[in-house]
Parts: C-alpha cells; sequence; structure tokens
C-alpha cells in the first residue's frame, strides 16, 4: 500500500510545482493496512485520510500537503505550491487512475485542528492577459440595443410620410412597438442558443437578424417591409440583450467585473445618443431616415467578425468539459500566471457535482427559486419606477421651462445618463452593487416626488418649470447610477452556473415584457389619473424597490463568480 502511495504523492507535489492540472480524469485507489501519518508543520493543510475499516482497508480520500515540512512518514516535501486541486479518490477494484467520464474534485474532509481552508495564491501585479478588446467588441451589442431603440424617435415622422401612415397612428404605433415585441422573443432565445452554442458563436448568430433587419428597414418601400425589419431587428437586440452581460461578467477579472459590467449600460446611452446624433441632417434632407437605419449594419458585421476573433467564456467551456480550450481562454484573458487560480474557482464551484444545465423548469424549483425571483424583480421595478415615462415627458417639461427645441431636451436626458453610467462605473467595484441599488431607487424617489410637487403645489407655480427640468436630469442621474447599469451586472453574478444563460434570459424577458405593457398603458393612466398622480405612483414604487433590495440582494463585489455561486447555492 504504501509504495503506491508515496507515487502519487511525488505525483501530486510535482503537479503543484508546475501549476498544471489533470482535469478530466478521477483518481481511484486501494490503501491496505493503517497508515501512520505523522505530521510536522507550522503551516499545513490535512485534507483528510480515510478512517480504517475493520476489512482493513484505509480511505484515502485526501492528501497531506506540508510547506517546507516532513509528512507521510519522512517524505520531504519543499516550496509545495499552495491550493492544489486533489482529484476525488474513490474506492474499488480499477486500479490508480482509472478513467472517469467527468472529473470531479474533493472538499477538504480534515479535522478541526489540522484544517486550514487554503486556495491557490491569488495573482498581485499586472496581468499579462487582456479582456478590454473582447469587451469592447461585445459593447457594439450594447450600442446597437441602444441605437435600434432611439433610431425611430426622430426617424418616425419622416418614414410615416415615406411610406403613406402619416395619418395611421396605428401603423406608426406598430413600427414602433414591433421592436419591444421582437425583443421580448430574442431575449428568451439568447440564454438557450448561449447554452448550446457558446457565447461567441450566439452573437455571431445574433449578427444575422440584426443585419437583415437593418437592410430591410432602410430599403423598405412599405409599411409591411418596415415591421419584418424591427421585428428582425427586435430579436437581435433581445438576443444581444442577454448575452452581452453574460459574455462580459464570465470573461472579467474579479477585480474589476463590476466597472466593465456597468460599461455594457454606458454603451447603451452611447447607442441612444448615437441615433440621436444620427438624425441631425433630417431637417434638411428628408430621406435620410433611410441612411439612419443603414448606419446599424456596420456595427452588426463587426460583432460578427469581431467575435470570431474573440475567446470563448472559459466558464462555458469549462462546463461543457473543453479543459484545454478553458486554459487557453484564460490565459489569453487572465494572463498565463492566472490560469492555475481560475482554473481552481472553476474546479471547487463544480465540485462533486455532474449536473447537466439546466432546463426552464428548472429555474422555478426550490433551489433556484428565490434567485431567480430576485433577477425577475430587478428589471420590474427598473422598469415599474417609470424610467421610459419620464423619458417620454422630458420633451414637454423642457418645454414649460422655456426649453423649446427637442433636440436639445434629449441631449441634456442623454448626457446626464451618460455621466451618470460613468460615475457607476468607478463605483461598482469600490461602492458595490447593493448600496448603488439602493441610493439609486432612493434618488428616483425623491426626484419623482419632486416632479410630482412642480406639477401640483400652487406655491411652487413660478418655479414649477425649472423644479420639473431639475427633477427628470436628478431622476435620469439617479437611474443611471445603479438602477439601470446594476441588474444587467448583478444577474450574471448571482446565478449559478447551470442556470446563468436561461436565468438571464428570464429576468430580460419580463424586463421586455413590462416594458411593452407600460408603453401600452401609460398614456391611458395619465389621462384617466393626471401625471402627478402617475409620478406618485412610480416614487412609491421607488421605494418598494429600496425595502426589497435591503432584504434580498446581496452584495457581490470583490467575490469571484464562484465564491458567490457556492453562497447562494449551498447544495454545491
Amino acid at each position: 500500500g504504501l509504495p503506491k502511495f508515496l507515487s502519487l504523492t511525488e505525483k501530486l507535489v510535482i503537479q503543484a510545482e508546475n501549476s498544471r492540472y489533470k482535469m478530466q480524469a478521477s483518481a481511484y485507489t486501494t490503501v491496505k493496512g493503517s497508515i501512520d501519518f505523522g505530521v510536522q508543520n507550522q503551516r499545513r493543510v490535512l485534507l483528510g485520510l480515510g478512517e480504517s475499516r475493520n476489512t482493513g482497508v484505509s480511505g484515502f480520500r485526501n492528501l497531506c500537503m506540508t510547506d517546507r515540512s516532513n509528512c507521510c512518514g519522512g517524505l520531504s516535501l519543499s516550496s509545495v505550491a499552495m491550493g492544489t486541486e486533489l482529484v476525488r479518490t474513490r474506492f474499488g477494484v480499477d486500479g490508480i487512475f482509472g478513467s472517469s467520464a467527468k472529473f470531479r474534485s474533493v472538499r477538504a474532509q480534515a479535522s478541526e485542528e489540522d484544517l486550514e481552508d487554503v486556495g491557490p495564491p491569488r495573482h498581485q501585479g499586472k496581468s499579462s492577459g487582456t479582456v478590454l478588446p473582447y469587451v469592447g467588441v461585445a459593447c457594439l451589442g450594447a450600442i446597437l440595443f441602444g441605437y435600434h431603440l432611439g433610431v425611430v424617435n426622430g426617424a418616425l415622422e419622416y418614414l410615416a410620410k415615406d411610406l403613406g401612415i402619416a395619418e395611421n397612428a396605428v401603423l406608426q404605433g406598430w413600427v414602433v412597438s414591433t421592436l419591444l415585441a421582437g425583443a421580448t422573443v430574442g431575449s428568451f432565445t439568447g440564454g438557450a442558443l448561449a447554452d448550446k452554442f457558446g457565447r461567441t458563436r450566439t452573437f455571431q448568430l445574433d449578427a444575422i437578424p440584426l443585419t437583415i433587419g437593418t437592410l430591410l428597414c432602410a430599403t423598405a418601400q412599405s409599411v409591411q417591409a418596415m415591421i419584418i425589419g424591427r421585428l428582425l431587428a427586435g430579436i437581435g437586440i433581445g438576443i444581444s440583450s442577454a448575452i452581452v452581460p453574460l459574455y462580459i461578467s464570465e470573461i472579467s477579472p474579479t477585480e474589476i467585473r463590476g466597472a466593465l459590467g456597468s460599461v455594457n449600460q454606458l454603451f447603451i446611452c452611447i447607442g441612444i445618443l448615437a441615433a440621436l446624433v444620427a438624425g441631425l441632417p433630417l431637417a434638411g434632407n428628408p430621406l435620410w431616415w433611410r441612411t439612419m437605419f443603414g448606419i446599424a449594419m456596420v456595427p452588426s458585421i463587426l460583432l460578427a467578425v469581431g467575435m470570431a476573433l474573440s475567446p470563448e467564456s472559459p466558464r462555458w467551456l469549462f462546463q461543457q468539459g473543453k479543459i484545454p480550450e478553458a486554459e487557453k481562454a484564460i490565459k489569453t484573458l487572465f494572463g498565463k500566471e492566472r490560469v492555475h487560480e481560475v482554473m481552481h474557482d472553476l474546479t471547487t464551484a463544480g465540485q462533486g457535482s455532474a449536473e447537466s444545465e439546466a432546463g426552464w423548469f428548472d429555474l422555478f424549483s426550490s433551489r433556484y427559486r428565490k434567485v431567480v425571483s430576485v433577477g425577475a424583480a430587478l428589471f420590474l421595478f427598473q422598469q415599474l419606477a417609470g424610467i421610459n415615462a419620464v423619458v417620454y415627458y422630458s420633451t414637454s417639461v423642457f418645454r414649460s421651462a422655456g426649453i423649446a427645441s427637442d433636440v436639445a431636451a434629449s441631449a441634456l436626458v442623454g448626457a446626464a445618463n451618460v455621466f451618470g453610467t460613468a460615475i457607476a462605473s468607478s463605483l461598482m467595484d469600490w461602492q458595490g452593487r447593493r448600496s448603488l441599488l439602493i441610493t439609486s431607487f432612493g434618488g428616483m424617489a425623491a426626484s419623482m416626488l419632486l416632479l410630482s410637487l412642480s406639477f401640483t403645489w400652487k406655491v411652487l407655480a413660478p418655479y414649477s418649470g425649472t423644479l420639473a427640468v431639475l427633477g427628470t436630469v436628478l431622476y435620469v442621474l439617479s437611474f443611471s447610477l445603479g438602477a439601470g447599469p446594476v441588474p444587467a451586472l448583478l444577474l450574471p453574478e448571482i446565478f449559478a452556473s447551470r442556470i446563468r444563460a436561461k436565468a438571464v434570459a428570464l429576468s430580460l424577458g419580463m424586463h421586455w415584457i413590462s416594458n411593452f405593457v407600460i408603453g401600452l398603458y401609460f398614456l391611458s393612466f395619465v389621462t384617466k389619473f393626471g401625471i402627478s398622480s402617475v409620478y406618485l405612483g412610480f416614487a412609491a414604487v421607488c421605494l418598494l424597490a429600496v425595502l426589497y433590495i435591503a432584504g434580498n440582494v446581496v452584495e457581490t463585489k470583490g467575490r469571484s463568480l464562484e465564491e458567490i455561486e457556492r453562497e447562494l447555492n449551498p447544495a454545491i
């Protein structure tokens, strides 16, 4: 028994010294007799020795590792790399290193006095990897998201005249809302595609409806062609709305994941502003609206090309059992010095679990129900808090303050959104997601109250225009500090890896559905209750959001996706 044990130890020490994994194998061993472990170590990690059974078989489940000391009856182990991930040892007659369908790692099961929970050393200093170019490529999807949402606002009047629907408000409504309907379908589809084909391949597939939809809109000679084009473009931005935050969160280093994740919202805002700028020549050239739609083909094609050159998500590759490819992606993104660290995190998160990808019904199981409901609730609060209503009414609010230019009003709102999102990016990994959400919804509630009072209090009548503009800008600024960027960042962080893509898709589906419903019934509510009462209702929703977040949302800053997953899913 002892010679076999020494051989295995030497093999594992060599692996530790070289920071290499022998993934996709499980270890089997039979150790007969009793083995006396003499442990002398000021910094030791006893990863369990099975108790001697009556049958004479000692369960060699784990390994005693020491730093510059003696272990296992005198074997000297010097300079052992800390945190070597060991394979699960099973008992049987198959011998050492029998094949196994899937790599499984073991939890340390040492005695309380001997166990120190030590992982691999975290790399300090500059990494040789680079992630920013690939985040930039993914954010082309975010730009298209914002651009397609904003492009119709300036172009609608001109395309309606060109297509002969200037007097038909219903068909104009279909041109606008079909995008939202398509986005709802796309957001649900994106999760399944990302699980089946991978993140980068799904981006490439997404470029197809984005490009074809854009081409149909730019060349439409009938309202039917325009509606079909908007539907396809909507499916495209729905898919991108699901996979952009997912991909960014999975390829970003823990220490800057918050900042990079909030870049998604920043580029959505930039896309909306780009659509506004693209509409400036419309006054002098009524046919310019076709060029406005056609411009969107450029980032669509660049997205497909860029993703063909981008690394796949290491977490998705690991789930698929593609270990060498996962290591290569980690080396590209984080640097070769962090391969061991990241692979340890991935292995620890998946240890003891051979579960397959989750189905849609798994999202509603008792195991995942609560965390999935948090994701859906965040997007519901985001939309029910009234952001679209405030943006919709911003033009009339600014006119009441003497700002007659629609472009100036939209530019002011857009600038506040971009500025707030940029600030949020710098605060995300310092202040934390949860506190930003609470601060954001609190500020939105105060801004909504100010807007409501500016419309109703007679004593404020002389200042109503100024207060309304101030309330609108403060509301948009508060929204962009947390309620806007945080949900899309937080969701991929709190969802377990096996449900992540589908759960993000489901939550974003709720976003698009609530967006569509609010757009459908908002004007009816304003007509029946008045804008002041509706704003008060939005303020109440914001306060409810603060209470809900305080009681249900966990802080995720500075923690790897695997650490968060282990806390929220103790069954793992």
